[in-house]
């Protein structure tokens, strides 16, 4: 392999990483149109479990992300989340094509429900270039445990 590969095998290798990271950001931040952006333009294979159901676009997952991220009460959000993603396993498997796997650890509070989850997730990923940028083509989620509890009146969450 000469210099040249390799210094782009490691720069599509980081452009992965970075959309991934831009993926979670615009979860958190509750920026649909930035969530939107991560994935390829048509026929995402997207799969989140029984919690969010799974989508043969992206546009059907942003739909349901906007319902459920962008709600408000007493001009506060009703659900917060925190998705912290880590240990990535990136693979190039051809020109423009790449599959990855990444850890989770997410927590979401529900205000309505005064609820807060902790949970530790497996992201199963696939990766195309598309307009010269690397976009999500696949994302299925799996859930290895949840833990759910009820926030006490004691408790104050501020936003």
């Amino acid at each position: 392999m000469t210099v040249e590969e390799r210094l782009a095998r490691l720069e599509a290798l980081e452009e992965i990483r970075m959309l991934k990271h831009r993926y979670f950001r615009a979860c958190d931040a509750k920026d649909p149109k930035a969530l939107r952006d991560c994935f390829v333009a048509t026929g995402a294979d997207i799969c989140y479990g029984p919690a969010l159901g799974s989508f043969d676009d992206a546009d059907a997952l942003v739909d349901v992300y906007a319902r459920i991220a962008l709600e408000r009460a007493d001009d506060r959000y009703i659900v917060l989340d925190m998705h912290h993603g880590m240990h990535p396993s990136l693979e190039l498997t051809g020109p423009g094509t790449a599959v990855g796997a990444w850890t989770l650890r997410f927590r979401q509070v529900d205000l309505r429900a005064r609820t807060e989850r902790v949970s530790a997730l497996d992201y199963d990923d696939g990766y195309v270039v598309e307009d010269g940028k690397w976009k999500i083509a696949r994302c299925h989620v799996r859930v290895h445990w949840s833990i759910e509890r009820a926030l006490t009146d004691d408790v104050k969450v501020v936003q």
